[in-house]
């Protein structure tokens, strides 16, 4: 038996290790090595309830938070093994590796994080992720010693190999050889994370771009709640992207304000209490956004030696980036798009509307709701993998695979017809093209006015993009991507527009309350060309 893993951040390399622990060999393809993965980027903490911590905090009180941050529209099923799974995943990462941040006592510290009860937020200075997919590497590369798994480099994804509703693989673009290949395997795992560069300058990687869901949805897999998109309100601008300063900075203190005839103006603090600047991320982006002011965080009342303990990502980023000694100077910021609650829709297993395909991490939209927890994120990518491999192993019966020669002959002769093609329009500057469609009508505030200016856009786009110039000095990829990032932005579009409530991180300005007609997740299918959005009223996900 053996799985086809499709992205290798936290959630593909935990998938990986627990199917090799559990006797299934595991393929890890990606294009870059671990170590550039997006992953290394997530900065505050992992959510855990853990025993013993010494605060009056439970697995319920966690599923609760969750549940009630993301607008209940998560899944109370899936939730609720989320946040069981939580002390098991804390102990595992300490003994393949993982230093967190430790009290005099040398137990795990904690922070507080937004919409959260209790300080239930494990850390590692603010570099969580990058020592998370430092001790998964040396995991990993325990079991490729022993043949259990294999990692595939300068690999991309090009399409599933899906027949009859079921999936036997997929084809491959291999860099070195510069071909389209057919892997067949029992079970593919697609971890690509979410649709950053369909915005542009995000706090994510432009390598998450949104392709593999956009392929899978026009071959017949669901997508879910595309609409809501987290923006993270505290980041800061680069050459290259938005940094994110972390939610750790508000965990240990740091306080929101904006400068009024020369007086500090602490305007989370004024609306909604001494707990203001910990507010979710949907909310406090939506207050900075309607100050129409320049807005700082200070943490310069801490003392020196506590910020160098606990935030020196965050100092050296600023120091770096900025010129800001933040022991000194407030930082200024300003939200930016930062995570994706949506995506491809999956049961409590992790299995996707076509067998044996399945969706772990950010690419799989089930626990968040309308908007995530900080800390959750790192929690479910590793949950998912779990969950997804175990179901791999348990569930799983190995059958022959289907002939897909002309399949891939097919899809070898588009490729090379696409490279022949002329146009004015070169492939890079319509990438460019549909990031600032999507950040202009598809921002923190939306109305049925630009999201229908938004997709008059991207149909224009999409009725181009197989006759544009493409661009012989790129890597393929970004030229035969094109069509399918197209295709989830415009389904992105879509399901904004169905919504007609604000709920979570998805407001409009035309329906600014939340509505009970509403209360269920979006679906959004694909066929032949027609998109249909619909509501789960019947609950067909199991989650």
């Amino acid at each position: 038996m053996n799985a086809l893993i499709i992205g290798s951040g936290i959630a593909g390399m935990t998938c990986a290790a627990r199917c090799a622990r559990n006797g299934v060999h595991a393929t890890l393809v990606s294009p870059v090595l671990s170590e550039r993965s997006q992953s290394v980027m997530a900065a505050g903490g992992i959510n855990a309830v853990v025993s013993g911590n010494g605060e009056d905090d439970s697995v319920e009180s966690h599923v609760r938070d969750t549940l009630h941050g993301g607008s209940d529209l998560g899944g109370a099923k899936a939730v609720t093994g989320l946040c069981a799974q939580g002390e098991e995943i804390i102990r595992y990462l300490e003994s393949i590796g993982t230093v967190f941040s430790v009290n005099e006592q040398n137990r795990p510290m904690r922070r507080a994080f937004g919409g959260q009860s209790h300080k239930r937020t494990y850390y590692c200075g603010a570099a969580t992720g990058k020592q998370i997919v430092s001790a998964l590497v040396m995991e990993v590369r325990r079991y490729e010693a022993s043949g259990m798994i294999t990692r595939r480099l300068r690999c991309s994804f090009h399409s599933a190999l899906i027949r009859d509703g079921v999936c036997y693989g997929a084809l491959l673009y291999d860099e070195k050889s510069g071909q389209l290949e057919a892997v067949y395997a029992d079970a593919l795992v697609i971890a690509t994370g979410g649709q950053n560069a369909i915005f542009g300058k995000t706090t994510g990687s432009t390598q998450c771009d949104g392709y593999a869901a956009g392929r899978l949805f026009m071959q017949g897999v669901e997508l879910k709640n595309l609409e809501f998109i987290q923006y993270h309100p505290t980041t800061i601008e680069t050459t290259h992207k938005r940094m994110l300063v972390s939610e750790a900075v508000r965990g240990e203190g740091g306080r929101l304000f904006y400068e009024k005839d020369g007086k500090r103006v602490y305007f989370m603090e004024d609306k909604y209490g001494p707990r203001g600047n910990l507010m979710t991320r949907d909310v406090i982006s939506r207050e900075i956004y309607a100050t129409g002011e320049q807005v700082y965080l200070d943490i310069s009342f801490l003392d020196k030696k506590t910020i160098d303990e606990r935030l020196p990502e965050v100092r050296d980023l600023c120091r770096k980036y900025r010129g800001i000694d933040i022991s000194k100077e407030p930082i200024p910021v300003e939200p930016s798009v930062h995570f994706f609650m949506g995506g491809i829709a999956v049961h409590v297993n992790h299995e996707t509307n076509i067998h044996n395909l399945f969706a772990i991490g950010e690419c799989a939209s089930i626990y968040h709701g309308a908007n995530r927890l900080g800390g959750n994120s790192l929690l479910s990518a590793m949950y998912s993998g779990n969950v997804a491999a175990d179901e791999i192993a348990g569930n799983l019966s190995v059958g022959k695979y289907p002939d897909f020669t002309e399949y891939l002959k097919h899809e070898r002769e588009l490729m090379k017809k696409s490279f022949q093609s002329k146009s004015s329009f070169p492939v890079m500057y319509i990438r460019d093209m549909v990031s600032e469609v999507m950040n202009r009508n598809l921002g923190i505030v939306r109305d049925e006015e630009n999201l229908k200016r938004g997709l008059e856009d991207i149909d224009y786009y999409l009725s181009v993009a197989e006759r544009i110039k493409y661009d012989s000095s790129v890597n393929p990829y970004y030229n035969y991507s094109l069509t399918g990032i197209l295709t989830v932005a415009k389904a992105t579009l879509l399901c904004a527009e169905a919504r007609r409530e604000s709920r979570g991180a998805h407001y409009r300005s035309d329906y600014p309350e939340r509505s009970d007609d509403f209360g269920y997740s979006t679906l959004i299918s694909y066929d032949g060309g027609e998109y249909r959005v619909r509501l789960d009223t019947g609950c067909e996900y199991e989650y």
